[in-house]
C-alpha cells in the first residue's frame, strides 16, 4: 500500500481535499513510495487562517514560554535524528551521514532560537530630554511563511522555522513536493513539545500553493531557498504584495589554488565538496580555478580520489554518495557532461551512464570530472547542481580573482594558500558572500548569517543569525515624556518632596 503524506494545519493532520497528488519515490530503486496530497488555494487559505488565529496569543506569549518549547523540540528532534535522517535517505537519496548531517546543522539554529532572548532584547536611552526616554523594540511580524527546496527537506527549514516562532511568529511551511515526509515528522515533533495548535502549518503543493502564500494578504513575510529564477519570481511576487522577502538562489562556487597551497589537501577538499550529496547542495563547489603551473598535478590528484568514490543506496553504509533526486535531473545532469568536449572541454571522467547492480532503475549518476572548461561552456556558466566539477586554468591571482567576479552568482568561494596576504587580500577583493580560507564549503554556524550576493540573494536579509531575527521582527521607537511625581496637583501628597 503506498504512503500518503498529508498536510498538517491546526496542529493535527489534514487529509488532502484537492484530489491532486504527486509522486515521492525512492531516488536508489526508481519506485514510487509515497503520495503527496498537493494543496488548493482553499487549502492554504485554511493553514493561513490557522496561523493566524494562533498568532493571536502565539503573540503576545512571553519569551519564556517559547524558548521553554523549543528546548524541548530540541530535545526530541536529537532523539529522533536517526528516523529523520532516515526519512531523508528514504526520499532524496543521499546517504545517511550526509542525512546526519542536515540534522545537526538544522539543530544549530534551533540552538540559535532557545537563546533568542539576547537577539530581541532592545535599547534604551534615558534623560534624551528632560524626563524624556526613548526606547527601541522589536516586535514579531505576524504569519510568514517558509518555501524550502529538496536539497535539505530537514535543514532549510530549520533554518527558517525555529527562529521565526521564537521571535513570536506563526509559520507556515511548504516544503518540496520531491521529499516531503521529513516536514511533518518535524512538525509531529513540535506538537509533541507543547507547541500551540496553529502556530506551525505544513501545505504540500506546487505552484498553485506557492502562488497563493505569495499574494495571500495575512502572510507578511516569504522566506525561500531554491534556483535562481525562482528566487527572483519569488522576490518580484512576494515583494509587489507587499511582503517582506528573503529568496536565496543558485550558486556556481568557485575555488581558487593557488601554487604555494598544499595540493593534497585541496584535492581532498574539491572532491568532498563537489561530490558531497551528490553535488546537490547549493554550497557545493562546481569549478576550481588552479592558477599557474599546478593545474595538472591538481587534476590528476582530484580525479585518483574521485574514482575511489563508493556509489550506492543511501542505507548501505558503504556508500559515499547516492543517486540524484529524479530520473529527469540525472538526465539533465548528464547533459553538460556529454556536451562538455563539443564546448572545448576535456573529460577527465564521464559519470553518465552509472548504474549499481541491483538497483539498475535507481536514479544513478557517477563522478564526472572536466579540466580546462571555458567560461562560455553550458557546464561552467550554469548552476547543474550534480556530481561534476569543474577545472578552470588563470595564470595569475589576478586573473583567477576576476574569473571568479565576472560570475552572475556570488553565493560562496574559497581559497586555498599558505599565504595569509594573499588570502587576506581574496576575502576582500572576491564578490561573494560567503568565503572560505582553506575551508571549502564555508557554510557559516548558526550565529553568523547565511547568505550569497548578486544572483544568489533577493532581497536585504541573509538567513539566520542576526539577519535571520531582524528579518523575522519589526523594529519600533518608544519616545515616553512621564510628569515627576513632586509635581502633582495640589491636595495630592504622594511622599515626594518638593524642592524644585
Amino acid at each position: 500500500m503506498t504512503k500518503i503524506v498529508n498536510h498538517w494545519i491546526g496542529g493535527k493532520t489534514a487529509e488532502g481535499a484537492s484530489g491532486t497528488y504527486g509522486p515521492v519515490t525512492n531516488p536508489a530503486t526508481g519506485e514510487v513510495t509515497t503520495k503527496v496530497a498537493f494543496a488548493s488555494v482553499e487549502e492554504v487559505d485554511a493553514a493561513v487562517a490557522a496561523a493566524k488565529d494562533a498568532f493571536r496569543t502565539w503573540g503576545q506569549s512571553s519569551l519564556a514560554q517559547r524558548t521553554s518549547i523549543l528546548f524541548k523540540f530540541r530535545a526530541l528532534l536529537d532523539a529522533h535524528r536517526d528516523e529523520i535522517a532516515e526519512l531523508i535517505t528514504a526520499e532524496h537519496g543521499k546517504v545517511h551521514s550526509d542525512a546526519l548531517g542536515e540534522v545537526a546543522r538544522g539543530l544549530e539554529i534551533v540552538d540559535l532560537a532557545c537563546g533568542i532572548n539576547v537577539q530581541l532584547k532592545g535599547e534604551l536611552s534615558t534623560q534624551v530630554a528632560s524626563r524624556v526616554d526613548v526606547a527601541s523594540i522589536r516586535q514579531p511580524l505576524g504569519v510568514v511563511a517558509g518555501i524550502t527546496p529538496f536539497n535539505f527537506p530537514a535543514m532549510v527549514p530549520m533554518w527558517m522555522f525555529p527562529l521565526a516562532i521564537a521571535c513570536g511568529n506563526t509559520f507556515v511551511l511548504k516544503p518540496s513536493e520531491k521529499d516531503p515526509s521529513a516536514s511533518v515528522r518535524l512538525a509531529e515533533l513540535l506538537a509533541e513539545a507543547g507547541l500551540p495548535d496553529g502556530v506551525f502549518n505544513v501545505v504540500h503543493g506546487d505552484k498553485v500553493a506557492v502562488d497563493r502564500l505569495l499574494e495571500h494578504p495575512d502572510v507578511k513575510a516569504v522566506s525561500f531557498v531554491g534556483s535562481t529564477p525562482i528566487a527572483r519570481y519569488i522576490h518580484a511576487t512576494a515583494s509587489a504584495n507587499g511582503k517582506r522577502v528573503q529568496a536565496l538562489g543558485g550558486a556556481k562556487n568557485h575555488m581558487l589554488v593557488l601554487p604555494d597551497a598544499d595540493l593534497d589537501a585541496a584535492a581532498d577538499a574539491a572532491v568532498s565538496a563537489a561530490y558531497g550529496s551528490a553535488g546537490e547542495r547549493c554550497m557545493a563547489i562546481s569549478a576550481v580555478v588552479a592558477v599557474g603551473a599546478i593545474g595538472d598535478e591538481l587534476v590528476e590528484k582530484i580525479r585518483e580520489r574521485a574514482e575511489k568514490i563508493t556509489i550506492g543506496p543511501g542505507d548501505d553504509p558503504a556508500s559515499e554518495m547516492g543517486p540524484l533526486i529524479t530520473a529527469t535531473h540525472r538526465d539533465k545532469v548528464a547533459s553538460y557532461v556529454a556536451g562538455a568536449a563539443d564546448e572545448g572541454a576535456e573529460v577527465v571522467l564521464d559519470g553518465t551512464g552509472y548504474t549499481v547492480d541491483g538497483f539498475e532503475n535507481g536514479h544513478w549518476i557517477g563522478i564526472s570530472l572536466l579540466d580546462k572548461v571555458p567560461t562560455t561552456a553550458k557546464a561552467y556558466q550554469d548552476e547543474i547542481f550534480g556530481p561534476v566539477l569543474c577545472v578552470l586554468r588563470a595564470e595569475t591571482y589576478e586573473e583567477g580573482l576576476d574569473l571568479i567576479n565576472s560570475s552572475p552568482f556570488g553565493n560562496g568561494t574559497a581559497i586555498f594558500t599558505r599565504d595569509g596576504g594573499a588570502a587576506r587580500r581574496f576575502q576582500l577583493e572576491v564578490e561573494a558572500g560567503m568565503v572560505g580560507v582553506n575551508v571549502p564549503i564555508p557554510v557559516p554556524v548558526g550565529y553568523h548569517s547565511f547568505g550569497g550576493w548578486k544572483d544568489s540573494l533577493f532581497g536585504d536579509h541573509h538567513i539566520y543569525g542576526n539577519d535571520g531575527t531582524h528579518f523575522y521582527t519589526r523594529g519600533k521607537v518608544v519616545t515616553t515624556r512621564w510628569p515627576d511625581p513632586a509635581d502633582a496637583p495640589s491636595g495630592v501628597d504622594l511622599g515626594f518632596p518638593r524642592n524644585h
